[in-house]
């Protein structure tokens, strides 16, 4: 049985009919939120930033938010693979005392961040030429912006009230910000409603924009007055862009998105599974998925069904396995799904190069109303 499934809007498949699967044809490479679901694509990134992307020549712009701008730290260093590996290993292993204060896992955070990044990480991320990093961060307004949970839980309740009426309401209570090396030029259209900063990305910024970018609400501790940001509350990006809910590349934001090919730029997707929430609050809101329309040009990965189906416990990792497992029956569980992760990327390995590639990758419908 497959582990990886492969979907692609109409521009890609077309450019994958044409070119094969290389990657060349990326301009720009997406991660989203979701905390410990990304460990079924550890074999992926592992694969991507020690070999697919090894020789890179022209900018690969990342774009992520939470667990996926983390990742995408670890492309932006020296030695990508070595930083991938700290941050899975470092995940994977980590471990609260019963009951865990927000300061508690807040210092968890702090110190697996600053592990992935080493003496030098952050310096090397802002100043890379090939790995473009942008990450997206929440400014908190109102009551959001308070560390009081019970005042900071009112601020969330309001806040999900807001978006359920129209996404473009978040405004009233966060401002997203996105941290880049190049502010012209950001890989997706952030003109959609929602107040939206540009910050340039520098070595005194980047451990604070991931750090903030990883704050979950109620969970982990805000980062207050990032460089270059301005004072305030900052947290987990997520809360406005959980999987992305705007189009990539877009002429608006991002002037060069020609490929190696001298192409329209394409974007790689590795996703958990094959839909798409905007915003965190709309995990909560069955209808509301990301715009079909927006994919034309993305290629997505994720993981079949029958894959998941022989995972432990039938299903990919999330927060919820701190409460429902102990620590060893986590950790065990979730190297496993690390170990099995590979065979995803193994799949996407033997696509490469190959001219029948475009039959094994299923083209996206739009539904009409959409277009």
């Amino acid at each position: 049985m497959a582990a990886l499934q492969l979907h692609a809007g109409k521009t890609a498949y077309e450019q994958i009919q044409q070119h094969g699967l290389q990657q060349g044809l990326f301009k720009a490479l997406i991660g989203a939120s979701g905390g410990p679901k990304w460990f079924v694509l550890a074999g992926l990134d592992r694969y991507f930033c020690g070999e697919f992307f090894n020789n890179r020549q022209s900018p690969l712009y990342t774009l992520g938010s939470s667990a996926g701008a983390w990742r995408f730290a670890c492309y932006g260093q020296t030695d990508p693979l070595a930083a991938m590996n700290r941050l899975i290993d470092g995940y994977a292993s980590l471990h609260y005392p019963n009951n865990a204060t927000m300061k508690q896992i807040s210092i968890q955070s702090e110190r697996l961040l600053a592990d992935v990044l080493g003496q030098d990480g952050a310096t090397q991320i802002a100043n890379n030429p090939i790995f473009e990093n942008h990450i997206v961060v929440a400014k908190s307004k109102g009551l959001t912006r308070y560390e009081n949970k019970p005042v900071q839980l009112l601020g969330l309740l309001h806040s999900a009230l807001s978006n359920s009426i129209d996404r473009r309401r978040l405004s009233r209570h966060y401002q997203r910000l996105v941290f880049s090396r190049n502010p012209q030029q950001v890989p997706f259209n952030y003109h959609d409603g929602i107040d939206t900063q540009l910050v340039s990305l520098t070595a005194d910024n980047t451990y604070q924009a991931l750090l903030a970018t990883g704050a979950i609400p109620l969970l982990v501790h805000g980062v207050q007055d990032i460089t270059g940001a301005g004072s305030g509350m900052y947290r987990d990006g997520g809360i406005i862009d959980y999987h992305f809910d705007q189009p990539f590349l877009a002429p608006q934001t991002c002037a060069d998105r020609v490929n190696e090919l001298g192409k329209p730029g394409l974007v790689l997707y590795p996703h958990f599974y094959h839909q798409f929430k905007p915003g965190w609050f709309d995990k909560f809101l069955p209808k509301r998925q990301a715009n079909p329309a927006y994919f034309d040009n993305v290629l997505v990965l994720s993981p079949t069904a029958d894959f998941v189906g022989r995972l432990p416990y039938q299903k990919i990792p999330d927060r919820e396995d701190f409460k429902h497992l102990n620590d060893e029956q986590r950790m065990r569980y979730w190297r496993q799904v690390i170990s099995l992760s590979h065979e995803l990327a193994d799949e996407f390995s033997n696509l490469v190069g190959r001219a029948d590639a475009h039959q094994h990758v299923q083209l996206m419908t739009v539904p009409e109303q959409s277009r």
